[in-house]
């Protein structure tokens, strides 16, 4: 038979009871909680300034005929680097001539401050001229697409 005061005894035998053992996520909690927090900030704006740093000055590797025309109409230097007969048969009115092959010991005649747009007849050689170009330490640089036949089916200006 349980007396009264075993049946008191007990209950506070229950209530004193030792709390369960916490696990060390429970028992860190105060300092754990607030440090990856810090870490995950720490992540992101690392993540922002890298993505910040790649996009600063450089421009896309290519661009559309569109893009391209709206470069220049920003005051973007449009750089040909056809050959003379070629440029010849018609170009970009305000554009530069420079061939492919005389590009690398020519590089000092363009602005390094300045967007430029490299093009040429189809788009291959354009490629070839923006990687020249980015070798030699220019980052403002892109190359048109479908080149200056693209240009001219689109209706662009040409002479």
């Amino acid at each position: 038979m349980v007396t009264k005061s075993t049946a008191q005894s007990q209950q506070a035998h229950r209530r004193t009871r030792r709390p369960a053992k916490q696990s060390f996520f429970q028992k860190n909690a105060k300092w754990l909680v607030p440090a990856v927090g810090v870490l995950l900030l720490v992540i992101v704006g690392a993540i922002v300034l890298l993505q910040g740093d790649s996009k600063s000055g450089s421009l896309d590797s290519e661009i559309s005929v569109s893009e391209a025309a709206k470069m220049r109409d920003d005051g973007a230097f449009i750089l040909d680097v056809r050959e003379p007969d070629e440029w010849a048969d018609f170009h970009i009115p305000g554009a530069t001539l420079i061939p492919l092959g005389e590009l690398a010991s020519r590089v000092d005649e363009l602005p390094k401050d300045q967007n430029i747009v490299v093009v040429c007849r189809s788009g291959n050689r354009s490629q070839q001229g923006r990687d020249i170009l980015r070798d030699a330490g220019f980052d403002k640089i892109t190359s048109m697409t479908g080149g200056l036949t693209e240009w001219r089916s689109a209706g662009y200006p040409i002479e």
